[in-house]
């Protein structure tokens, strides 16, 4: 009898488990907790005080700016790419007057690159 209890437990878990390796049970993060998590990895940028407040603000526009895009929209659907371009390069725009020239590279060269999600390659079908 522990034996299947312990199976039972055992099978709940990693079925829990397998659903959130595929994407299930995923929560979308709040502006102000991914603009934290931002301004957390830019700390390598050594920002003074008024370019910390600059930059803070343009991230929260920039992320309410999708935030506004992707409401209203049908589940499962996507806006339009270029959509997401504007709204990227706004902000990049207004990044490039905060930012001296050195920090805007590390900040494209290194920082933004590593913000980006991580796509498996996996899964079958055509990944080309």
């Amino acid at each position: 009898m522990k034996s299947r209890i312990a199976f039972f437990i055992l099978a709940l878990f990693a079925g829990m488990g397998a659903v959130k390796a595929q994407g299930g049970g995923f929560q979308q993060r709040s502006v102000e907790e991914r603009v934290k998590m931002v301004m957390d990895k830019l700390g390598d940028l050594k920002l003074d005080n008024d370019q910390t407040v600059k930059t803070d603000s343009a991230f929260t526009n920039y992320y309410r700016s999708i935030q506004k895009l992707r409401q209203g929209m049908q589940p499962g659907t996507r806006p339009d790419r270029t959509e997401f371009e504007k709204i990227r390069n706004d902000r990049d725009d207004q990044l490039k007057k905060i930012f001296n020239d050195a920090q805007y590279k590390k900040w494209k060269d290194e920082i933004e690159p590593a913000m980006r999600p991580q796509r498996g390659g996996g899964g079958g079908g055509n990944n080309q």
